[in-house]
């Protein structure tokens, strides 16, 4: 016999208004082709601009300032502007973005342990 789900049945039921689920609301602050990897390389510390822009190769300048704004906007990095001359800005991750970042580390991991096999997959799906 199935069973109907319950109206306090987590998977039907949203946890937010906005949200579908966890995941849901995840991708909603993750969303975006580098955001993940800016979340990644901040986790080392205070990061400048021009560090990041190594980092995170074949992005453009305006692409990767968007992403910052977005990322910023949702409370997960901080924009630090010294106010000197010559200009000094770097950004951090807020605790929220700490806990965000950390929670990435285990598809970083996994992509590490992969990236062979998946560059074969690649190159024969590519090929």
């Amino acid at each position: 016999m199935s069973e109907t789900p319950q109206a306090d049945d987590p998977v039907t039921t949203p946890i937010a208004p906005a949200f579908t689920c966890g995941l849901d609301a995840t991708l909603k602050i993750i969303l975006g082709k580098w955001k993940p990897l800016i979340l990644t390389f901040l986790l080392r510390g205070p990061t400048r601009y021009g560090e990041l822009k190594r980092a995170i190769r074949d992005v453009s300048d305006k692409v990767l300032i968007q992403q910052f704004k977005e990322l910023e906007a949702d409370g997960v990095l901080r924009r630090n502007d010294y106010k000197e001359v010559p200009p000094r800005v770097d950004y951090t991750l807020t605790p929220l973005g700490q806990s965000l970042a950390q929670a990435l580390e285990p598809l970083c991991q996994w992509g590490t342990a992969n990236m062979a096999v998946m560059q074969k997959l690649f190159a024969e799906r590519d090929g």
